[in-house]
């Protein structure tokens, strides 16, 4: 998803049994054929789904620079107790080097945040080791150590998204038992997705743009109307409303500026 105007670039589905990153070359290069020409920039954003060589090989191909997860391998985990840490915030501090896993064919950068557990503490769902909670990423950003940090954690915003995908345009619950029939679902889905985005992207004042469907089929498409057929034609009938006619206007007057696609 990309994170600036929220479209769905791509999505695969998997069978139940499929590893951990299986699909994720092709979902990365699915979602690179989508860049538009002019963006000559890319940041990239994953979770520990995408911590594998292969993946970071499939970036370092092209022009992207990218903060992932890092998988805590039992051989990782090692490491982290020796590494040398300087505080950042006041609970957390942070950590940077160089290993080069078993099978890499070359050291990367990994930053490494660690906060002390206090004994009242309740459970956390972090990896924790002794008496600390861990963060850990793989990265190529020429960020310090607190940047990278801040920079994953904005992938929180898409998080609203995806729980539309699911709820609102019904992603959650495919009604078809044929694994054929899903995929054909999801990319119907994902269309209706996109044409939603792009019509409020393009359409929609600043302030409509971040809604999800649900509030922008409550307040735009739920109008109170009536279906008639004066001389046996269909008409609908909606209910007046000044700032309903102030808004058509304005999404009319946008969308003609639009060009035909071209077969």
């Amino acid at each position: 998803m990309e994170a600036n105007a929220s479209y769905l670039w791509d999505a695969e589905l998997r069978p139940g049994n499929a590893g951990t990153w299986d699909g994720s070359i092709e979902v990365l290069h699915t979602s690179f054929a989508n860049v538009p020409l002019d963006v000559r920039e890319l940041r990239v954003r994953a979770d520990a789904g995408f911590g594998f060589n292969p993946v970071f090989v499939a970036l370092e191909a092209r022009p992207a620079q990218y903060a992932v997860v890092a998988r805590l391998t039992p051989a990782f985990k090692r490491l982290l107790p020796g590494l040398s840490y300087e505080p950042v915030h006041r609970k957390w501090e942070m950590a940077e080097f160089e290993p080069r896993p078993h099978g890499w064919p070359q050291a990367r950068r990994f930053v490494v945040a660690r906060r002390f557990i206090q004994q009242e503490e309740a459970e956390t769902t972090r990896f924790s080791m002794g008496r600390y909670i861990y963060r850990a990423w793989v990265t190529t950003l020429p960020l310090s150590p607190a940047g990278i940090w801040h920079f994953y954690d904005g992938r929180a915003e898409i998080e609203p998204r995806i729980r539309e995908l699911r709820e609102d345009f019904a992603l959650r619950k495919i009604p078809t038992a044929s694994f054929a029939a899903k995929a054909l679902y999801r990319e119907i889905v994902r269309l209706a997705y996109n044409l939603v985005t792009a019509f409020q992207r393009n359409c929609l004042e600043e302030s409509w743009q971040n809604l999800t469907l649900q509030k922008l089929r409550y307040k735009l498409f739920l109008i109170p109307g009536e279906l008639t057929r004066p001389q046996n034609r269909p008409v609908l009938r909606l209910r007046p409303s000044s700032k309903i006619e102030s808004l058509a206007g304005t999404i009319l007057g946008r969308t003609s500026r639009w060009k035909p696609l071209q077969s």
